[in-house]
């Protein structure tokens, strides 16, 4: 599919509202203009929300959760269901948007869909098990369980590089616990979001619930801190870099409201000498160079063991010959674009501070002289004293750091501010359970004989330290988006207290 038949097929034209409030509205703010990152061309134009556009929208969004609250959840997840139907019926063009806008080949891009019906299909399950607990009571003749209510209207910002996937991770666990939806997608995947909100809006057309997926397209200044700092907004899901958590996370904090932090990661995989080296480098090739590097599971440091590090670097560096770089639509493409010419700066930048600090390229390195933001996928060997691998730099670089001894790799994995994911390649059970003992990883995610991207739904997503700590999509991720009560019943005719008190 070509630009003209994606439009079409989800009804977009060449300049297009960002701001839906239960209805599309005209938005005052400015416009901007979205990007293909494969041709450096504009494919349209959004205008943006203004302050006044973002006070209508979230007055929609609390308006109708006080309706859609009182909602049985399975009722909620009906619509739910039907969401997840329509986006299977446009999965092909949302995907190839996705590849239009963000660069993701069309595989991925179509993916990226996939995850947004698993989603609603595990949150259509959840709908009927928005399980309490009941305690047994120490007083006689009184009953004590807990119960969980809807939370309220919930702010979801989304970065570029998964521009719809994250957002149905909250959207749809949300809907169903009762929330209603405030969405702010980044400036430059504006189109992804717009597409998403308009198949929910026909879902959602004359249920009386059309505010519970709101959408305001908006700059950080405009927008996203009126979002943090808005006390209707109990819980904040922000995704995107450290820095940015390091804003949005005391800025929710410092008005007592909750934040959902999703923020960078600087993943390792650990290959140990027993490892089967072919599945090793297939899984190291698509962790490293899938997104051209833009994932917050990219691979980014490769740590072999010196007994098989010359061969794994050789046939690593063989396989990265065979990635075909072009256009994300052409069939065969294994990687597009990165985002932006400011992503090829960071990453030249990076790759000359690795120089100075000992490092040599391996093959790749080069941006390509062709239209449109592409770079050669680099691997680079560097010492592990080079302090270029402690920072996150969102580019298809991988760095190779040789090591001895277990012990030793994963007090270098773990030598690093983030901790998103990680993963471990060995054919030892021993080296296996010690990676994921309290002594091993200290990832939100930890992986045995697979890479370190790729997460199912079905787990709770999300890292530790600099990554924020937050949780979402599956297991118990649903809890953070409800208030839990405790509830005592005495159905007796005594008031015993607790801890044996007596009182008068």
């Amino acid at each position: 599919m070509r630009k003209q038949e994606i439009f079409e097929a989800l009804e977009l034209d060449g300049h297009i509202s960002g701001v839906f409030a239960g209805q599309w509205l005209e938005g005052a703010g400015e416009s901007i203009d979205v990007v293909n990152p494969s041709t450096e061309e504009t494919i349209a134009s959004v205008t943006m929300g203004s302050a006044a556009d973002y006070e209508r929208v979230v007055k929609s969004s609390k308006e109708t959760f006080e309706r859609w609250k009182a909602l049985p959840a399975p009722k909620r997840g009906e619509y739910v269901r039907l969401i997840g139907n329509a986006l299977r019926e446009k999965t092909d063009a949302l995907g190839a948007l996705v590849s239009l806008e963000n660069g993701k080949i069309h595989p991925e891009g179509v993916g990226e869909v996939q995850e947004m019906i698993d989603i609603c299909d595990f949150a259509v399950g959840l709908s009927r098990q928005l399980y309490g607990n009941t305690m047994a009571s120490e007083r006689p003749n009184h009953r004590m369980y807990e119960q969980w209510h809807p939370l309220g209207p919930i702010g979801v910002i989304t970065a570029f590089n998964f521009p719809v996937a994250v957002w149905s991770w909250n959207a749809a666990i949300a809907a169903v616990c009762g929330d209603t939806v405030v969405w702010k997608p980044s400036e430059r995947t504006p189109l992804t979001a717009i597409a998403v909100i308009k198949i929910a809006q026909r879902v959602m057309a004359g249920s009386g619930f059309e505010g519970v997926f709101n959408l305001v397209v908006g700059d950080g200044k405009t927008v996203g801190s009126a979002m943090t700092a808005d006390t209707r907004l109990p819980l904040i899901s922000a995704t995107g870099s450290c820095n940015m958590g390091r804003i949005v996370g005391p800025s929710v904090a410092q008005r007592l409201g909750r934040s959902i932090l999703e923020l960078g990661g600087n993943n390792a995989v650990i290959v140990m000498d027993d490892a089967d080296l072919d599945l090793a480098v297939r899984a190291a090739l698509f962790a490293a160079v899938g997104t051209a590097g833009q994932r917050c599971t990219t691979l980014r440091r490769l740590l072999v063991h010196s007994a098989v590090a010359d061969k794994v670097v050789d046939r690593l560096a063989e396989a990265y010959k065979q990635v075909s770089i072009g256009d994300p639509l052409d069939e065969g493409t294994l990687m597009g674009p990165v985002i932006s010419n400011g992503a090829i700066d960071q990453m030249m930048n990076a790759l000359e501070i690795a120089r100075e600090q000992g490092g040599r390229i391996v093959t790749g390195g080069k941006r390509l002289e062709r239209p449109g933001y592409f770079v050669e996928p680099t691997i680079a060997v560097v010492p592990k004293e080079a302090s270029i691998t402690q920072d996150e730099t969102f580019a298809p670089i991988l760095w190779v750091i040789e090591f001895d001894t277990l012990e030793e790799a994963i007090e270098i994995q773990n030598g690093v501010s983030q901790g998103l994911s990680s993963a471990i390649f060995t054919e030892s059970l021993k080296n296996a359970e010690k990676f994921l003992s309290a002594s091993g990883s200290d990832c939100g995610i930890a992986n045995v004989n697979i890479g370190t991207s790729g997460a199912e739904i079905g787990g709770a997503f999300g890292g530790e330290k600099d990554t924020g700590g937050g949780r979402e999509a599956g297991s118990d991720a649903w809890k953070a988006y409800m208030r839990r009560q405790t509830t005592t019943i005495n159905w007796g005719g005594d008031l015993p207290l607790a801890q044996g008190i007596e009182f008068g």
